[in-house]
């Protein structure tokens, strides 16, 4: 997400030039990034993005180069099938066929600003790709009904939303790791002296009473939510009026005993607590890691959150008897 993010940002910005974007139009086999992956190289020499671990990018560089001067663009096929090959084959560890479209993008395309614009609505936006022999090929905005050979179609959510509920030190590490992966973050806490810009520079901040603070947030469907005030008298109406929203998922940091009081408490105070919010609510929040710092337990609760968002068991994964993303 951060990679298209970083793609779209500076395609908007009218000192850009001119660039060459490389995407990752199909994968079979085994490949490192997944169809979608993108590479943006710039007139300039500076590139966003990545469409391997490193091992392709030398060479669609140089076929960056002649795009841009041949102003035609261009389908590259890595076959690292090979066992003979050790181009592209064994000596990098891949076994499978990529094909990357490279095409010229002007300063400020259409589908970009689009992008740009939608993910501050938090709105999806649908790109079709266009590779085929015989087409006018590169990206446009599409409808969501482009299909065929030669045509990748994709749908772009919007950044993932993080709502933490909660604005101490432990809370500043979770926000930060949070935007490295190109989530966007809303801190919110009944302390005004905690919930500053100064505290969290990247972050929408929000102060208000615990029976007020959800709403001021306003979560959508799409937002992910923590509560983390370590204060019971505010942890409790928070969690009461996430449950009672539309959250996909709301986590509550601390241990299970204390999650199952508030829960109690909440009921004997005349909230319907229903088992579908139940199963919404990931209390004790995060992975089992063995987490201590705060740095720690931020990882061990985005990775629950990733994992969730996934649709994943969060198993090792040589576990796996599948591909990794299959």
């Amino acid at each position: 997400m951060k990679e298209i993010q970083a793609i779209v940002a500076a395609l908007c910005r009218d000192d850009c030039g001119p660039s060459v974007l490389a995407t990752l139009v199909t994968a079979e086999g085994s490949s490192y990034r997944r169809p979608g992956a993108r590479l943006l190289v710039r007139a300039d020499g500076g590139r966003i993005g990545s469409i391997s671990g490193g091992c392709l990018e030398e060479d669609v560089l140089a076929r960056a180069r002649r795009v841009a001067a041949s102003g035609e663009p261009e389908v590259a096929v890595y076959d690292t099938t090979s066992e003979n090959d050790l181009v592209w084959g064994v000596g990098l560890g891949c076994h499978g066929v990529v094909r990357v479209l490279l095409e010229n993008v002007p300063v400020r395309p259409a589908w970009a600003e689009a992008l740009r614009d939608n993910f501050a609505a938090r709105r999806p936006t649908w790109l079709a790709v266009t590779y085929g022999a015989g087409a006018a090929r590169g990206t446009r905005l599409a409808d969501g009904t482009e299909s065929g050979p030669g045509v990748r179609s994709e749908t772009v959510a919007p950044p993932t939303a993080l709502a933490v509920f909660g604005a101490g030190d432990d809370a500043q590490p979770l926000v930060r790791l949070a935007q490295e992966l190109g989530w966007v973050a809303t801190v919110a806490d009944p302390r005004a002296a905690f919930a500053t810009a100064a505290r969290f520079p990247a972050a929408r901040v929000v102060s208000g009473s615990s029976d007020t603070l959800v709403g001021r947030v306003a979560p959508d469907a799409g937002t992910l939510a923590v509560v983390m005030t370590h204060h019971y008298v505010h942890d409790g109406p928070i969690l009461r009026d996430l449950l009672a929203g539309p959250a996909a998922y709301v986590g509550l940091l601390g241990p299970k005993k204390r999650a199952e009081k508030i829960l109690a408490d909440l009921a004997a105070a005349g909230a319907e607590i229903t088992p579908a919010q139940r199963g919404r609510l990931h209390a004790p929040v995060g992975l089992d890691l063995g987490a201590d710092a705060p740095e720690q337990v931020a990882l061990a609760m985005l990775a629950e959150m990733q994992a969730f968002l996934a649709g994943r068991d969060a198993r090792p994964l040589r576990e796996r008897t599948r591909p990794i993303h299959g």
